[in-house]
């Protein structure tokens, strides 16, 4: 292990956070949870509106808290579930590329190996309480 190892999680959560950050808040701004609702509906997600605000949620609240360290592997976890998805019931049935949502699978795995990392708001929490 080398001395940048500990670090790790630390630009893993920001490239990971702050790609599904961007995305979250397109959903949000500009497709709101009838846009999103519609899109899901369309693609046979059942359920379609309490999905789009769980996909909202993860891609925005996940997105902050995983960026800034807290609750990474739960946060990651979602991600992760959610980039299957995108995977399995968008990407392949279209026979599309899925280079971008495997990264973003990928690294979410890695966050929820890795954890929120030294540089993160639970450590601060941790050594403040």
């Amino acid at each position: 292990m080398n001395a940048l190892t500990p670090y790790a999680a630390f630009f893993m959560r920001l490239a990971v956070g702050l790609v599904f950050l961007q995305h979250g808040w397109h959903k949000f701004h500009h497709m709101g949870v009838g846009g999103v609702a519609g899109m899901l509906h369309g693609i046979g997600i059942p359920f379609a509106t309490i999905f789009a605000v769980i996909v909202i949620v993860v891609e925005t609240i996940g997105a902050v808290c995983v960026v800034i360290g807290f609750y990474t592997r739960f946060w990651a976890a979602c991600m992760a579930i959610e980039m299957l998805v995108a995977i399995l019931a968008v990407q392949l049935p279209k026979g599309s590329g899925f280079e971008v949502e495997g990264l973003l699978f990928a690294g979410a795995v890695t966050l929820i190996a890795l954890g929120d990392g030294p540089l993160s708001i639970a450590v601060k929490l941790k050594h403040s309480g």
